[in-house]
């Protein structure tokens, strides 16, 4: 064990698969690598114990991978459970315990055969086992993480076809059904287990030792896992809830690796040679929000103004400190289906200037909400209110609550920041722009618009799917709510002892925050 006393839970990192608490804490830092993975040379050597700091929940943790919902509770559960499939750099669905998926020709069944996996207590990982984890989590009762992802499955009417093979039955034909195999928090556990604080069982890389809820978490290498056993002997995920408690634990040699940096540490400590920086790409989109459905954004001409006024670099440099890139009103940039042959937008003030007087705007007045909930935020809307003021724009900003912000932007007020972790493109449009999604805080709702995501849903064909979501994209860019002005960088330091950290791994894929590759050199 280590003997650092960490201050107290401050600031948490959460997930992003919605808005709302669980948006995604988001930082990142100048620069990059383009090695696949940190201090990747060298021959890959066995043993040793790494210790992880992240930020974490206080007293109040739990090891049940169905409530996972920070980057602490995430991380455990990816070294203790597996799931069918995971998402790769692209945000594609890679298989894990899924061996392999097929469908029906109407894409509303589809039959998953499992690989030969073991639990940590030596029983196989069956089709039992995966119906009653995704049953858990759908529980009506409960409120766990994954619930809204599995909706499309109807649990009832599927089945174990076999020891190994299940046959899901779906409400409605899905070709992106591999994806709700990914979702997060879709953790596959043993049939009726309950307990998962005092001896947790899983199919994952490492098996539990020990656990104390806001301190630390100890796994030893499980030898028998079905991706190979890891090269580490142990790892100990330490809870340091300041960014500056981590960064001196991690320059201190009391951990390994330090999750969530900002750029101002980054840029003191890189390539000083004392530790490493990774920089993990695309990890959060980085958006000012426009209620399409009243004034003055119920005006294409006034959206398409705002998206010629932003200065996008400008906005990178000075909100992110330069620690991202430019985006081009699109979610998802370098993800499977983004749509990437579309010009990149530049500021265009004169036409800006056209297009509102057009619209009978040309003295616009609007309230642009902001918040320090998020990294950049509040410098992100003082300099797109210097830039809005060059096209006789006059922004006033408000400051909201750091507690309800997400709650708030959602139905209230015309112009927001926001921004949102990595997931599939397809899940983005799902939860944020059909008419009936849940988290709609663009007020997009076009049943045309509905009818196409349907459409690629129901198309077999990926090549036809992707020209689907592009014709969606392609609608989006011209007339969308969403003014998506930059992709920001997620930061990790680590010792340089520590080898094997994967580079090309967006915040709340696969590889990020993996320990089963990584070794001590």
């Amino acid at each position: 064990m280590y003997d650092v006393r960490f201050p107290g839970l401050r600031r948490r990192g959460f997930l992003a698969a919605t808005t709302g608490a669980a948006a995604l804490a988001l930082v990142g830092c100048a620069g990059g690598t383009d090695d696949k993975t940190a201090g990747a040379s060298g021959t890959p050597k066995r043993g040793g114990r790494l210790r992880a700091a992240f930020a974490g929940g206080g007293a109040s943790e739990t090891l049940d991978p169905h409530l996972a919902n920070l980057f602490a509770d995430v991380a455990r559960a990816k070294a203790l459970f597996d799931k069918l499939a995971d998402y790769g750099a692209d945000l594609s669905a890679q298989p894990r315990l899924a061996e392999k998926w097929e469908s029906n020709k109407t894409l509303d069944r589809w039959q998953v055969t499992l690989r030969q996996a073991t639990f940590h207590d030596g029983k196989p990982v069956t089709a039992k086992d995966v119906l009653y984890s995704y049953r858990r989590i759908a529980d009506p009762k409960q409120a766990f993480r994954a619930k809204a992802s599995l909706e499309p499955i109807d649990l009832d009417a599927s089945r174990a076809t076999g020891e190994r093979s299940i046959e899901f039955v779906l409400k409605r034909p899905t070709a992106e059904f591999p994806n709700i195999l990914a979702a997060f928090g879709a953790y596959i556990v043993p049939e009726n287990a309950t307990e998962f604080d005092k001896k947790p069982i899983g199919s994952g890389p490492f098996r539990f030792v020990s656990f104390a809820p806001g301190r630390s978490a100890v796994f030893r290498r499980y030898d028998d896992h079905w991706d190979g056993a890891p090269l580490l002997d142990e790892i100990e995920f330490v809870v340091a809830n300041e960014e500056s408690a981590r960064v001196n634990a991690l320059l201190g040699g009391q951990v390994e690796y330090a999750h969530e940096l900002n750029p101002t540490t980054a840029r003191a400590h890189e390539g000083k040679g004392q530790i490493e920086i990774v920089r993990l790409r695309n990890s959060a989109m980085q958006a000012f929000c426009m209620k399409t459905d009243r004034a003055p954004f119920d005006d294409k001409r006034v959206r398409e103004a705002f998206f010629l006024i932003a200065d996008r670099q400008e906005l990178v440099d000075g909100a992110l400190s330069g620690a991202g890139e430019v985006g081009n009103d699109l979610f998802g940039k370098g993800y499977e289906y983004y749509a990437a042959d579309l010009p990149q937008r530049e500021q265009d003030l004169d036409k800006a200037r056209a297009l509102l007087k057009q619209a009978g705007a040309e003295k616009l007045k609007v309230t642009l909400d902001t918040s320090a909930v998020a990294a950049g935020f509040t410098e992100a809307a003082g300099i797109f209110r210097d830039q809005a003021a060059k096209a006789g724009v006059t922004i006033d900003v408000k400051m909201g609550s750091k507690d309800s912000y997400w709650s708030d932007i959602l139905d209230n007020g015309t112009l927001s920041c926001y921004r949102s972790g990595a997931m599939p493109i397809e899940a983005h449009i799902s939860q944020r722009l059909l008419t009936d999604s849940t988290t709609n805080a663009t007020k997009w709702r076009h049943k045309d618009f509905d009818a196409l995501y349907e459409q690629a849903q129901s198309t077999r064909d990926k090549t036809e799917r992707a020209a689907v979501y592009e014709r969606m994209q392609r609608r989006l860019y011209t007339e969308g709510g969403f003014l998506i002005w930059g992709f920001a960088d997620w930061i990790i330091g680590t010792a340089r002892t520590v080898k094997g950290v994967e580079t090309k791994a967006p915040a709340n894929t696969l590889d990020w925050a993996r320990f089963d590759k990584v070794w001590l050199a």
